[in-house]
Order: structure tokens, then C-alpha cells, then sequence
């Protein structure tokens, strides 16, 4: 029996399109000089890889990618430490598959 290699989260969310709403970012990191463990907890659970750390070690967001799932909201929202909305009308993923 022969199994077939599984497919890659990445090459899934590759086939999302996104129509990028510029200058209205739905989702803000709060300004910090020393980001937070939850903060940091972002940069290995968003599955779009939306955060990263910048040359001064602040945690930043490019939500051009976001598939808007919400998992940062649940982990940082409460804190204050990102602001979170839903994208405008007409913005945001574009699911290919539903």
C-alpha cells in the first residue's frame, strides 16, 4: 500500500486570494517596547504567518495575508494588545474553495 505525501497548510492557503484594503488595516499591534508572551505566542500560531519581529524585537502584523480566523483575537484582544476588527465590505480573503 503506498500513501500519498499530505498537503501543506501553506499550499492551501495559497490558493486564497485577498483583496487588500490599503490604509485600513483590520487587525493593529498596540505600540510596545517588549512584546508580551502573548504577542510572541503570535508569531508561531497565526497559520498566515501574519506577525513577525521587527529589527527592534517589537512584534509587527502584515494582514494582507490574514485568513481572519480569529485565533490572534482570542489570544491577544483581551489584553489590549491588538486591536482586531472585521475587514470593510468587498475586503479581506477571498476563499476559493468556500
Amino acid at each position: 500500500m503506498t500513501t500519498e505525501p499530505g498537503v501543506r497548510v501553506e499550499d492551501k492557503l495559497f490558493q486564497n486570494r485577498y483583496l487588500v484594503d490599503a490604509g485600513q488595516a483590520h487587525i493593529k499591534v498596540k505600540p510596545h517596547t517588549k512584546p508580551s508572551a502573548a504577542l510572541l505566542t503570535l508569531l508561531k500560531v497565526c497559520p498566515a504567518h501574519c506577525y513577525d519581529l521587527n529589527s527592534n524585537g517589537q512584534v509587527e502584523i502584515a494582514p494582507d495575508g490574514c485568513v481572519e480566523c480569529g485565533t490572534c483575537r482570542v489570544i491577544a484582544e483581551g489584553s489590549g494588545e491588538i486591536e482586531w476588527s472585521y475587514p470593510r465590505g468587498g475586503y479581506g480573503v477571498l476563499f476559493k474553495f468556500g
